[in-house]
């Protein structure tokens, strides 16, 4: 039996731990009209209302106080036994004689009458004087009058006394049943008329039953006083709490934030809540009568919370009458998506009849969003939006390890853009990026469906081909690619040429996992490119032909490290807002005996694949800590951290010896790890981040945005910093570039994580101020200086910590070096002078003196070609001149009337002068 303290009625509104909801007592008439009416006055419920509602139910179980009444309301049909009790022994026996005791008797039965007032006078009486009064007048006094009278009747010999005895016992025991439950009514009567019998017998009997049933009667008086006093409470308490649970559900669906419903058996809506009714455009009235599934587009459910089709979706759980929690399903709107997360119970009367399902939904939209947007950028490129290396390598993988054998085959072709870099050299890197996204448009029309295609990062680029395809066909496809990447590029106005260059690999000839299947595609790929570029190579066995060169730089690289060869410089780290060197970025370089400097991108990848990269990690880290032992307390130092080397369990150790050797504080030194580690992104990883943070070392993320979009690692990764590659800074001053736009968002996301900034590459002056506007923290690159060895280093900082920016205001376009006379006309004048350093938007002239700031020219650069031009600055004989109209360049990327000049080998420009060209380079 349900409890009136209203526990049963809140499990059941929370959705309680039971896998079905029992009703007692409700059939499913009941139930429509009680979700009807509930659903009709939830929204309009107010606080007040809900306190009035428990007070009326407290008054309506206490009366006007809280103490429950002493007397019966169905008291006063004790007055029909008491009557009969004297009338049908007058009757039986003619007891005439004695008419006063009869009548005494009967008046006491009249007396309890007044018990029908007994509501409206308990009302009005609050106090235990009123309350005791009452009982006096409505029970002992009628009890009393009772007993005295069948005694004194049965004293006197009219009536027998086993017949009083009888009459007494009866009408004793009818009082009891009625006055169940108020214990100090019951004691009271019982006692009173018990005492009048005993007056009668014996006085002195009746006086010492009268003392003892008086406090017998005030014992349990207060006794009555204690228990109404603790039953009040405990049903306020209960009220207070259902109370309090409605408020909170109507609150929760108020504010949006989760919404309930309720069907009977067939499925149909009994309850919805308002706000969903309001979402799909209709009325909780409207949907009222509906099935279930009509709030849903049930054909876009994601079974599920991990998106498993094979699930158990709603239309099931509803058939199967079974319980569904979080269960991922589309909301049937028009104007947006929405998605929701519902959960339902079954619900069954106390005679296991079901009655429907009751459950809650709440709004998953906004996750939703954040996931994809999340996942996207896990696996997906920024720049291009192809698939990153990471998503490219688990589809292949996938392909690879496929159930059945002949599932297995594919090929992978490995792209590598030619002529990329002097397109970044000539129009900068926005062009370049621009460029990238045209190759990625170009790529996906021509794989269309066939295929998976993918950026893995600069100008590299991944074809999956799954399935078995013939030799020629795929030599077809790899010309076809050839052909199409080159192709003219309209970029900004300018045409652009690039080639391609093409290594293909399959699968299972060619390997049988990822990693050799890719590496054999790279191996074919350096064999296009040796032949001539604009090529397209299978993989075979023989290869290898460049295997002794790496294994003689393998060689010469162990004795780098054994005879000391390899030493570390060091790139200032600068904070923006201080303008001081906060610490360094140390940089190996390996200074062959026979080759010269080496470049790290070509020795670092012999030393991870020869297992050099750990001992000459280690030697790098224990040198940097040593170094830093002699800089200032205020300085750190940033060392590398490859993927192999992290993967090391031993680096924890590793990183407190150099500590513990070079006698360095921990907080010094800043480990720079690659979004890479996350490739394989298990339990290893977390425990090696762990163990580094309790060691106390700072932990940054290096080239941010360029690998595995690490937005999903910061989230559990514990960075100090995040380093932004200087990919986005390079052109992020040019218009158009959206470059800062991701800059800033990058710098947004590290403050709200509580992590430092660097932007890495920053060279002019305009790029400094942009990642200071912006809000970097620190910068690091040529503005402030190039990289220093250990000792400019520490000369470097006994000069000071203060920082000084140096270098061009912008990036400037790309210039020739040439010696060539011209004639510059102003004012009707004309002057002749040689132009150094020509670009497309101004050059350098000299053997014109003190010429003012803002003078306009006319200059004669060749024959037929007169241009425009202002000065912008003077220096004694030497001026600085910008075009009005940029010069146009040729296919080569050269200005073009200079090309056009040499190759019709036409006469001077001016009269008797002479033109000498230098060899294309860049100036400056």
């Amino acid at each position: 039996m349900t409890e009136p303290n209203g526990h049963d009625s809140v499990n059941r509104a929370r959705g309680g731990p039971r896998a079905a909801v029992r009703e007692p007592g409700l059939d499913e008439g009941n139930r429509k009209q009680a979700s009807r009416a509930f659903a009709r006055s939830r929204p309009r419920r107010e606080r007040g209302d809900s306190l009035a509602l428990g007070a009326a139910g407290a008054r309506f179980l206490f009366g006007s106080s809280h103490h429950r009444s002493l007397i019966a309301a169905e008291w006063w049909h004790i007055a029909l036994p008491m009557g009969l009790g004297v009338a049908i022994p007058a009757l039986a026996d003619h007891a005439f004689a004695d008419w006063l005791s009869p009548l005494v008797a009967l008046f006491a039965a009249l007396l309890t009458l007044s018990a029908q007032l007994v509501g409206k006078m308990d009302h009005a009486m609050h106090g235990k004087a009123e309350r005791a009064t009452m009982v006096a007048v409505m029970i002992v006094a009628p009890m009393f009058g009772y007993g005295w009278g069948i005694a004194h009747w049965a004293q006197g010999g009219a009536l027998p006394w086993l017949q009083a005895m009888a009459v007494l016992v009866s009408v004793a025991l009818i009082a009891t049943t009625i006055q169940s439950g108020r214990l100090a009514g019951l004691l009271c009567g019982q006692v009173a008329m018990w005492s009048a019998v005993t007056w009668v017998v014996s006085p002195m009997g009746g006086i010492l039953a009268t003392i003892i049933g008086a406090a017998i009667g005030s014992i349990a008086f207060a006794r009555q006083h204690e228990i109404d006093l603790a039953e009040h409470e405990r049903l306020q308490d209960a009220a207070r709490e259902q109370t309090r649970a409605q408020e909170i559900l109507a609150d929760y669906e108020e504010t949006g934030q989760g919404w309930f419903w309720e069907t009977d058996r067939r499925g149909n809506i009994l309850y919805v809540s308002a706000p969903v009714a309001d979402l799909l455009g209709r009325t909780p009235d409207d949907l009222e009568g509906r099935p279930l599934s009509d709030l849903f587009q049930l054909d876009e459910q994601i079974a599920g919370q991990s998106g498993n089709r094979g699930e158990r979706t709603l239309t099931f759980h509803l058939s199967a009458r079974s319980s569904f929690s979080d269960l991922v399903v589309r909301a049937a709107t028009r104007d947006e998506e929405r998605w929701w997360a519902i959960t339902g119970r079954p619900i069954y009367d106390t005679f296991d009849n079901f009655q429907g399902f009751r459950g809650s939904g709440a709004d998953l939209t906004e996750r939703r969003r954040t996931q994809e947007h999340v996942s996207r950028l896990a696996h997906f490129d920024s720049l291009t939006g192809l698939s990153n290396r990471f998503f490219m390598s688990q589809s292949l993988e996938k392909i690879l390890v496929a159930p059945q054998v002949q599932q297995r085959a594919c090929a992978v072709f490995l792209i590598d853009l030619d002529r990329f870099k002097q397109v970044n050299d000539t129009l900068g890197h926005p062009a370049g990026d621009q460029l990238l996204k045209k190759v990625a448009q170009r790529l996906e029309r021509g794989v269309g469906s066939a295929g998976r295609v993918g950026r893995l990062g600069g100008d590299e680029f991944e074809i999956i081909l799954p399935g078995r395809i013939e030799r020629t066909m795929l030599a077809q496809i790899a010309a076809h690619v050839i052909e199409s990447l080159s192709q003219p590029y309209n970029l900004d106005g300018g045409r652009v040429m690039i080639g391609a260059s093409v290594g293909i690999a399959i699968a299972p000839d060619d390997g049988v996992t990822s990693e050799a299947l890719v590496r054999n595609a790279d191996l074919a790929l350096y064999a296009a490119k040796d032949a001539g570029r604009g090529r397209f190579h299978f993989y075979a066995a023989d290869l290898h032909s460049d295997a002794e060169e790496r294994r003689q730089l393998e060689e010469d690289l162990r004795d780098a490290l054994a005879l000391g060869q390899l030493e570390l410089y060091y790139q200032p780290v600068v904070q923006t807002t201080t303008e001081k060197i906060t610490g360094f970025e140390a940089l190996l370089r390996w200074n062959h005996p026979d080759q010269g400097f080496v470049s790290p991108a070509k020795f670092i990848p012999i030393a991870e694949d020869a297992g050099l990269i750990a001992q000459i990690g280690e030697w790098a880290l224990r040198q940097a800590c040593m170094d830093l032992a002699k800089w200032p307390e205020n300085v750190r130092v940033a060392v590398n951290v490859s993927p192999l080397q992290f993967a090391n369990p031993a680096l924890p150790g590793i990183v407190t010896s150099a500590l513990a050797a070079a006698q360095a504080d921990p907080d010094r030194l800043e480990l720079e790890i690659t979004e890479s580690v996350f490739i394989n992104d298990d339990d290893g990883t977390d425990a090696m981040f762990r163990a580094l943070k309790r060691i106390g070392v700072r932990l940054a993320l290096d080239d941010f945005g360029t690998g595995y979009s690490s937005l999903g690692y910061l989230k559990k990764a514990p960075f100090d910093k995040i380093k932004i590659d200087q990919s986005f800074v390079r052109g992020a001053t040019q218009p158009g570039s959206r470059n800062g736009a991701i800059i800033a968002s990058i710098v947004s996301l590290a403050e709200a994580l509580n992590m430092e900034t660097t932007a890495e590459g920053v060279e002019t002056l305009d790029e400094l101020d942009l990642v200071r506007l912006l809000g970097c923290s620190h910068v690091q690159g040529y503005i402030y200086e190039r990289p220093l060895s250990a000792q400019a280093a520490l000369d470097r900082l006994g000069s000071g910590l203060v920082a000084i920016a140096r270098g061009p205001r912008a990036a400037r376009a790309l210039r020739q070096s040439i010696l060539r006379r011209v004639v510059l006309e102003h004012g009707g004048h004309s002057y002749e002078a040689n132009v150094r350093n020509i670009s497309q938007t101004g050059a350098l002239v000299e053997g014109v003196r003190n010429v003012p700031g803002g003078t306009v020219f006319r200059i004669h650069l060749a024959d037929g070609h007169v241009v425009t031009a202002t000065a912008r600055w003077s220096e004694e004989d030497r001026m600085g001149i910008e075009f009005s109209v940029p010069l146009e360049l040729d296919e080569t990327g050269r200005i073009a009337i200079i090309t056009a000049r040499r190759n019709r080998r036409v006469a001077p420009a001016t009269p008797g002068g002479a033109t000498v060209e230098v060899p294309n380079r860049r100036a400056g």
